[in-house]
């Protein structure tokens, strides 16, 4: 077979062989993933949900009946339900979009441009799954009746692994490289235990790796030596104790790099959950002032309260599809890059609009509240404009995130470094939910504090936005000063065979 046609970076076919272009990966196979995407959101908007749930709200003795409190049974139940969904959730949001990337070979200049869009139509699968759910199965379940509403997504659910399945002749896969928790975990008893015994590193202290072409992490390729987090490095020094096969003695350059790679995106992490503190607002007080205002549509639909936050939603349906044929075109004109702007200038676009947004919501409360006596005259179209710019953030932040922690990770990391971004999304919430616990106590308690749980129209829930403001603000100052210190991963130079030399980043130059 022509060597030409197959792909650079060493991924796999269902039969082990490697991968070749014209029959696997690319578009070719990241249409299977964005429409499971796309109906695992669906469901997963919908509930509360899946089998359990569908079983508790279909027979009577397995939920609450009118005007009697759950039993201890009928709340484990639940609970157990809604903690089956979260760990299934787990397992598949850090997986699958590193593994709908891992079907664009990153050594073909064509192929990182594609796989540069389907970040963005990925997360276009999950919008367009947050609108179908929070519409369409949220007003199945409101009118309809609880039963149907989950069984729908529960059949979605498995419609969801049948398509993925499909997919399956034409996947690239990637080789399992081992747990990196074990080999970040050999680093650091390594590096501990070479600075317990005094051993120093400087520019000129030689430092172990294999002499093969890749590294001896399987499947992964070499790791360009840096001088960021030093200590580490003392891993990779040779003493007179130590046994080189055993790399919780001596690691190699690579394994340290690996390390160093994944430390070096926890400031970029850390610096954008303040995003996720304003998201969860949509599912909290944003609803709560739905619930306060007119929700006619027309002369006789009311809007349900659950279905406001597709305000969010159509933001990323909408804009997506005309960031990624129009906008990001022009861009390249001017920028040059590939993407248009990059991952780091992207993401800092979705923390501005944060800002912009959560003044919106303050503004928009503090005029609901004011005339709260005539709450009917006043549409929940109001709050359109806070809804529609957090969606924005999220349409620039969020897939931001998934090029930056995709392209930043290491072979062997991939998995592990979208589940890492992926955790912001529930820090963001906890925070949120430990900064109202804060200004409840703070300002006289939930009978006459600034949130007040009896009486939303007593409370003063813009004060608490402006807070977030505040804080949006500030996050966005630290997070330019974290974005504009950060260094990029580097690939070692890698001999691939007589004719072709693998350089940083994947490109590739011929002798």
């Amino acid at each position: 077979m022509d060597s030409s046609y197959l792909v650079s970076d060493d991924r796999v076919d269902r039969h082990g062989r490697i991968a070749d272009k014209r029959t696997t990966g690319g578009w070719k196979a990241a249409p299977y993933i964005i429409m499971n995407e796309v109906i695992e959101r669906l469901a997963f908007f919908a509930i509360l949900g899946m089998i359990l749930l569908t079983v508790s709200a279909s027979f009577h003795t397995l939920r609450p009946q009118p005007g009697k409190e759950a039993s201890n049974y009928q709340i484990s139940l639940l609970y157990g339900a809604l903690g089956l969904i979260a760990l299934g959730t787990g397992g598949i949001k850090p997986c699958v979009s590193s593994f709908g990337a891992d079907q664009f070979d990153e050594g073909d200049e064509k192929e990182v441009q594609k796989k540069s869009a389907f970040f963005n139509w990925f997360f276009f699968a999950i919008t367009m799954g947050a609108v179908l759910g929070k519409t369409l199965l949220v007003y199945i379940q409101e009118k309809v009746g609880w039963g149907v509403g989950f069984l729908i997504p529960t059949a979605t659910t498995i419609l969801s692994i049948i398509v993925l399945v499909a997919g399956v002749p034409i996947y690239r896969f990637q080789k399992p490289m081992g747990s990196p928790f074990t080999r970040f975990f050999q680093v650091i008893v390594a590096s501990i235990k070479k600075h317990r015994r005094g051993v120093s590193v400087d520019n000129e202290t030689p430092l172990y790796e294999v002499e093969t072409t890749y590294s001896d992490i399987i499947g992964a390729r070499k790791l360009r030596h840096t001088r960021q987090h030093m200590f580490f490095d003392k891993a990779a020094v040779i003493t007179e104790k130590d046994t080189i096969s055993n790399r919780w003695c001596v690691c190699t350059v690579t394994q340290v790099e690996e390390f160093k790679s994944f430390l070096k995106v926890l400031p970029v992490w850390a610096s954008t959950i303040a995003l996720y503190v304003s998201a969860a607002q949509m599912t909290t007080y944003f609803l709560s002032q739905a619930k306060l205002m007119n929700r006619k549509l027309g002369n006789s639909f009311e809007i349900p309260p659950g279905s406001v936050a597709v305000f969010a939603s159509i933001n990323g349906v909408i804009f997506v599809p005309f960031y990624e044929k129009i906008i990001i075109p022009i861009l390249r004109k001017f920028t040059g890059h590939h993407r248009g702007i990059t991952s780091l200038q992207r993401m800092g676009v979705g923390l501005f609009i944060s800002i912009i947004a959560m003044t919106s919501a303050a503004l928009v409360e503090k005029r609901r509240r004011e005339h709260y006596q005539e709450t009917n005259s006043m549409s929940v179209f109001w709050l359109f404009p806070q809804f529609f710019l957090i969606g924005a953030a999220e349409v620039f932040t969020y897939v931001g995130q998934l090029e930056f922690f995709y392209d930043e990770a290491t072979d062997g990391t991939k998995s592990i470094s979208s589940a890492v971004f992926l955790s912001e999304v529930g820090i963001g919430s906890w925070l949120s939910t430990a900064l109202v616990k804060i200004i409840i106590a703070a300002t006289g308690g939930q009978q006459k504090g600034w949130l007040r749980s009896n009486n939303l129209n007593y409370s003063r829930l813009d004060w608490f936005y402006w807070i977030i403001t505040c804080l949006n603000a500030i996050n966005f100052l630290v997070y330019l000063l974290v974005a504009k210190c950060h260094k990029g991963k580097e690939l070692a130079v890698t001999v691939r065979d007589e004719n072709m030399v693998e350089l940083s980043k994947g490109q590739h130059i011929q002798l």
